[in-house]
């Protein structure tokens, strides 16, 4: 399997397990690896999930839930990932304004969140986005109001700001090896 369609599986089948999940949820930050690479490092977890030695695609694997409060953008910049992770996910629900809505949003954040929240053309999306570290990604956008798995949004590029904070979280280890 070609690591870009692994990865827009790997988006797929996260936003799924979303799916199935349900709206209102936290937000999660996965780790991606090579499922060949995980079938050799950790034989019995890979017997356990059924996972096959020749599967060239990716396994996400979850990592610890953001505490209450924490924000997302916050917990990505603070984040490093070892060289044996081919790349990351995240998964997140935000509030989506329609065009010109943002000339009106108030400076303070808690009224900019009010404002938001109570716009009475305000959207709720829920946004799978992933990166490998050569650089690839793919994403999946679910709108609440229109919430049926034939109508998610699926592309590399459909949220560009969580997709540079992922691609943000690879670059160190590969800024330290090229030094």
């Amino acid at each position: 399997m070609h690591r870009v369609s692994a990865l827009a599986s790997v988006v797929r089948e996260l936003e799924a397990h979303a799916s199935e999940l349900g709206w209102d949820q936290p937000e999660r930050i996965y780790a991606l690896v090579t499922t060949a690479q995980l079938v050799a490092q950790e034989p019995g977890l890979a017997e356990a999930l059924g996972l096959d030695a020749d599967d060239d695609g990716l396994t996400p694997i979850e990592q610890e839930p953001l505490a209450p409060g924490q924000l997302l953008e916050d917990v990505l910049a603070g984040i490093e990932w070892p060289e044996d992770v081919a790349g990351v996910a995240a998964v997140a629900e935000r509030l989506v304004l329609p065009p010109g809505a943002d000339d009106e949003l108030p400076a303070d954040v808690a009224a900019a969140q009010e404002y938001a929240a109570q716009h009475p053309e305000r959207q709720e999306v829920r946004m799978v986005a992933a990166v490998l570290r050569g650089g690839e990604a793919a994403c999946a956008l679910r709108l609440r109001s229109h919430d049926a798995d034939d109508l998610v949004l699926t592309g590399p590029d459909l949220v560009p700001g969580l997709l540079e904070q992922l691609h943000a979280t690879l670059e160190y280890e590969e800024t330290a090896r090229d030094e």
